[in-house]
């Protein structure tokens, strides 16, 4: 019985997948708006990248890097920066991305649920006074959003990915629907679905590594690695790393 039970234990804990030879990948979870957080675990990527075999290295971000933290804005120039000088840098589109885009556009029910989940903190971040977004109706403050996201913000962001596959591992930021193959998946559940997803419990086509749904550490499962770690709640923000069929986390 203690073996079969350590046995369990173990395989959820190393899901029975691999990274091509020669590459390693870090997945980082729902940045949030805290700059602080990320520049940190940057750090700690990049030493420990540096300390191990040579190897391509791409740095896989789960979505989510905007809304509710204090540093959207911050977040966002950061990740410009370095996906311009580190081509190995992918982006995935988080369901806050998908509506910061949308409230841009000046789409009425987007921007509503934008101010409802975070988005006050985004905007202000961009350099809106907090006693003019309080006073501000929804038409001034897409004028205002307009005004302080810098173009090349909103570009970036518009060329996030939905999905990225890597081996026996596939990222997105919310998850997939179970009965739906991975090349027909539909983008909004890609970015917004939980329950179907979360609680499916059964092996997929590949394992799907994702944010979006905060757990305490990482949320190893049969058919999934959860990663998100509440940075803006929490003050921890996780990345996974893999590379063979190894897997191992870095936390700021």
């Amino acid at each position: 019985m203690l073996n079969r039970l350590l046995k369990s234990r173990r395989s959820r804990q190393q899901p029975a997948a691999t990274i091509p030879p020669g590459e390693r990948v870090y997945a980082i979870g729902d940045i949030h708006g805290c700059v602080d957080l990320l520049d940190r675990l940057l750090a700690k990527i990049g030493e420990d990248d540096a300390a191990r075999e040579p190897a391509i290295t791409t740095l896989i971000f789960l979505g989510d890097l905007v809304d509710r933290g204090p540093d959207s804005a911050a977040v966002i120039e950061r990740l410009h920066r370095l996906h311009e000088t580190r081509p190995n840098t992918r982006f995935l589109l988080g369901n806050h991305e998908e509506i910061f885009l949308r409230a841009l556009d000046g789409d009425p029910k987007a921007l509503r649920l934008f101010c409802r989940i975070g988005g006050r903190e985004t905007v202000i971040s961009y350099g809106l006074r907090p006693e003019d977004y309080d006073r501000m109706d929804y038409e001034e403050l897409v004028k205002a959003l307009q005004h302080h996201v810098p173009e090349s913000h909103r570009t970036f962001v518009s060329g996030f990915e939905d999905m990225i596959v890597i081996g026996d591992y596939i990222f997105v930021h919310a998850g997939v629907r179970p009965d739906v193959a991975l090349d027909a998946q539909r983008g909004s559940d890609l970015r917004w679905i939980r329950d179907p997803f979360l609680h499916h419990g059964r092996p997929l086509e590949k394992i799907v590594v994702h944010g979006h749904t905060i757990s305490d550490g990482l949320d190893v499962q049969p058919h999934r690695i959860g990663v998100d770690t509440g940075a803006y709640t929490t003050g921890r923000l996780t990345a996974l790393a893999l590379e063979g069929g190894e897997t191992w986390t870095l936390e700021a």
